[in-house]
C-alpha cells in the first residue's frame, strides 16, 4: 500500500482529495490521479515546473546530447517534403517540444542545408506546458514558427513528430484479481492516498486487449498481474489523425510491442517514477514535483492507426533510424574534425560519447527506443531513408 508522504505539496494534495471526495464512489482511476500529479494547470509536474528536463531537470533526452538528434530528423523532413512532392507549405508539427531544443536544431540544419525546403517551412509547436513553452519561445526566434493546440490547426499538409511525448500521458493501472480484470483506484483514508481495487471504469479497458491480441484472464498470467493501459494515446492518435491531410505521423518512445509490453514475466508494468535524475515505483510521493511515465504499446498505436486510416510504413529502433540517417557517418569522420591539443582532444571524446548514447542498443539505452512512422493520403508506396533497415520484432 502506498501513502502520500508529509513533503507533497500541499494544495495539489488538496486538489486530489477534493476530487476523491467528490467521487460518487470516494474514489479516483489510477489515470485521473496521474493526470492530477502531471497537469493540473496551477501545480502539476509539467505545467508548473520550468526545468524538468535536462541536467539540472529530473532526467535528459535525446536532443540533450547535442545537435546531431534534431539534425538528423531534419535529414528525414527534407526527404519527406520531396515525396510529397515539396508542398508550399510544409508543415511540421512538434507535440510536446519540450525546451525547445529539436526545433532549434531542425529549423538551423533546413535553414542551411536544404534552403527550399526552409523557405516553405510552416513549424508549428504545440506545446501544453506554459512554463516550457515560455522557453521554447524565449529560444526560438525562427519567423516561420508558431504555437497553437492539438484542436486548432486546419489538416495539415507535411508530419506530426513527438519525442518522449505519450509515455508521460495518463495511464490506468488493472490487475488480474480473482480471474477477473479490475481496475487500481486511489482513494484517501485519514488524509493518506491509499489504492484499491474496483471494476473497470471504462469498457475501452477490455476492448483494448481485445485490440491488441491479449488475454490477461488465460493461464499464461498469474493472478495479481498488474499492469498499464494507454487510453489517452489512442484518443491522441485520433485527434493527430483527423490533423492529416496528406502526410507522417512520426512517434519516437520507449515503448515495446504488446507481445513483449505484455509478457507474463513483466507482472508489475512499466510505470516508473523520476526525481533529480533518479527512478523509483511509488506515485504517491513528491507529487507534482516528480515524473510519472510508462512504456509505450506500438502495436496499439499500428493496430489503432490503421483503424483510422493510416497506413504503417516501418517500425525500428532509434539507434538503426538515427544510423540510416548519418549517425554511422558522423562517428566515422571526427577525427577529422578535431582541434588540436588537449581541448580539442577532450571535445572530440565528449563528442563521440553523446554520438553512442544516441544509438546505445543496452536495455536501457536511448537507441532501443521505438520509432513508428505512420502515413496518410500517400498515392504511391513511400521508403524512408531512416526506416531503410529490416524492421524489428521489440
Amino acid at each position: 500500500m502506498y501513502q502520500g508522504s508529509a513533503d507533497s505539496p500541499k494544495h495539489l494534495l488538496e486538489v486530489i482529495f477534493r476530487q476523491i471526495q467528490s467521487s460518487s464512489d470516494q474514489r479516483i482511476p489510477f489515470a485521473t490521479y496521474m493526470d492530477l500529479a502531471l497537469y493540473h494547470p496551477d501545480h502539476g509536474y509539467y505545467t508548473t515546473k520550468a526545468s524538468v528536463l535536462g541536467p539540472d531537470g529530473d532526467f535528459i533526452t535525446s536532443p540533450h546530447l547535442g545537435h546531431d538528434f534534431g539534425q538528423l530528423l531534419a535529414v528525414q523532413f527534407a526527404e519527406m517534403w520531396d515525396i510529397l512532392h515539396q508542398p508550399q507549405p510544409f508543415h511540421i508539427v512538434e507535440m510536446g517540444a519540450g525546451q525547445g531544443l529539436i526545433a532549434a536544431d531542425v529549423l538551423a540544419y533546413l535553414q542551411q542545408h536544404h534552403p527550399h525546403c526552409y523557405a516553405a517551412l510552416d513549424y508549428i509547436i504545440i506545446e501544453k506546458s506554459p512554463a516550457l513553452r515560455a522557453q521554447q519561445q524565449q529560444r526560438l526566434t525562427h519567423p516561420n514558427i508558431t504555437w497553437t493546440t492539438l484542436e486548432t490547426p486546419s489538416p495539415i499538409t507535411g508530419c506530426f513528430f513527438s519525442n518522449e511525448l505519450l509515455d508521460a500521458f495518463p495511464v490506468h493501472i488493472v490487475e488480474k484479481n480473482n480471474n477477473q480484470l479490475q481496475e487500481i483506484y486511489v482513494t484517501a483514508e485519514n488524509k493518506t492516498l491509499t489504492e484499491t481495487l474496483g471494476p473497470l471504469s471504462t469498457e475501452k479497458l477490455s476492448q483494448y486487449f481485445e485490440q491488441v491480441g491479449i488475454d490477461l484472464l488465460s493461464d499464461t498470467y498469474p493472478d495479481g498481474y498488474r499492469t498499464e493501459v494507454n487510453l489517452a494515446a489512442l484518443d491522441w492518435l485520433q485527434t493527430v489523425t483527423h490533423r492529416i491531410d496528406r502526410g507522417f505521423l512520426l512517434t519516437i518512445d520507449y515503448g515495446h510491442t504488446a507481445q513483449r509490453y505484455y509478457s507474463p514475466a513483466r507482472h508489475q508494468g512499466t510505470l516508473k517514477c523520476y526525481h533529480q535524475h533518479r527512478h523509483h515505483n511509488d506515485p504517491y510521493i513528491n507529487i507534482g514535483q516528480q515524473d510519472l511515465t510508462a512504456h509505450i504499446d506500438f502495436t496499439a498505436l499500428e493496430n489503432h492507426g490503421e483503424s483510422l486510416g493510416l497506413t504503417n510504413l516501418g517500425f525500428t529502433q532509434q539507434g538503426l533510424f538515427l544510423m540510416a540517417l548519418g549517425l554511422g557517418d558522423r562517428i566515422a569522420t571526427l577525427t577529422q574534425s578535431i582541434t588540436p591539443g588537449p581541448d580539442g582532444f577532450n571535445q572530440l571524446i565528449q563528442r563521440r560519447q553523446a554520438l553512442h548514447q544516441l544509438m546505445d542498443m543496452s536495455p536501457m539505452g536511448l537507441g532501443t527506443f521505438g520509432v513508428l512512422v505512420q502515413g496518410k493520403g500517400l498515392l504511391t508506396k513511400v521508403s524512408l531513408k531512416g526506416l531503410t533497415v529490416p524492421p524489428l520484432t521489440l
